[in-house]
């Protein structure tokens, strides 16, 4: 159980938008959560790697040589 209190105007929205597809606001919350979160764990994954390859743990290889690896050059 999560309860947040939302600004009057993001909160008049919300209603608005529930009231006018018959959804709740629940629903739309969870939604845009979920969008959100899947942004701040892609953001969160890619500055793992990043510390990973700076650290010299993890390798990279260039466009051309992955292309070329798995048959898609042109």
């Amino acid at each position: 159980m999560l309860a947040i209190e939302l600004p009057a105007d993001i909160e008049q929205r919300l209603e608005a938008l529930a009231q006018a597809t018959g959804r709740t606001k629940t629903f739309y919350a969870c939604e845009a959560i979920l969008e959100h979160l899947d942004d701040l764990e892609d953001l969160y994954l890619a500055e793992q790697r990043l510390i990973a390859i700076r650290a010299g743990k993890t390798q990279t290889i260039s466009l051309d040589e992955l292309m070329q690896r798995y048959g898609l050059e042109d």
